[in-house]
């Protein structure tokens, strides 16, 4: 397998990042392809359609060891689950597969040709090793059912005061809000005293959560 492109998103780390892709389309990415693939012939008609898949690398999760069960963050961390009936990074081949709105194709003199995406759920720098087209008539089932993950329509209630707010640029706040409720923790950790920060498009943002309101407690410059 080649990387053929990696995503430049928001995220410097993995804490933070919507579990599935499309839960929050604010979320701008930009795919960059690597110089060997930066030929727009690879992407002629692309531009007709309205999504695409991304298969990518979970690459701060690579391992040459596996378990054919896993704790799933979504039902708190105690419950296993085959290893096939989730979508951990733990995994024999370390494979993540996302749908992402296609916003534009644009030519840029640094990078060549990219693709601007949103919904994406991929760290910044992420290998992505394929690309290929949404294609609704075969990849939307409307009756499908989604087993033990739930629709994700439980939100917390964010408190973001106004003073921390100005710290935010006016384009990221929406999509940070939306994060935030979507509630960044772990599953299984409840701890009302607990602050939690994550990086967010050059920013720390710590926050912490008692009962299902989540209040912002801090928003600084993001250090490494």
């Amino acid at each position: 397998m080649k990387t053929i492109a990696k995503i430049k998103t928001d995220f410097p780390t993995k804490f933070g990042i919507p579990r599935q892709s499309g839960l929050v389309e604010e979320l701008k990415g930009m795919v960059i392809f690597e110089p060997e693939y930066r030929n727009s012939e690879a992407l002629r008609g692309l531009e007709d359609f309205s999504h695409i898949w991304l298969l990518w690398e979970f690459s701060e999760a690579v391992s040459d060891k596996w378990s054919p069960t896993v704790r799933p963050p979504k039902l708190g961390g105690n419950v296993r689950k085959g290893v096939f009936a989730t979508r951990s990074p733990f995994r024999p081949n370390s494979i993540g597969l996302s749908s992402v709105k296609l916003e534009s194709i644009e030519h840029t003199e640094k990078y060549g040709t990219v693709l601007i995406v949103s919904g994406a759920d991929l760290m910044d720098g992420t290998p992505i090793v394929d690309i290929k087209p949404y294609v609704p008539y075969s990849d939307c089932h409307t009756e499908a059912v989604g087993g033990f993950a739930k629709d994700g329509s439980e939100k917390l209630i964010v408190v973001f005061p106004e003073e921390l707010r100005k710290n935010v640029p006016a384009e990221k706040l929406g999509a940070l809000i939306k994060v935030l409720e979507l509630d960044p923790r772990p599953a299984y950790q409840n701890d009302p005293d607990r602050i939690y920060g994550f990086g967010f498009a050059g920013m720390e943002i710590r926050f912490k959560v008692f009962d299902s309101v989540l209040t912002v407690t801090e928003v600084s410059k993001y250090k490494k």
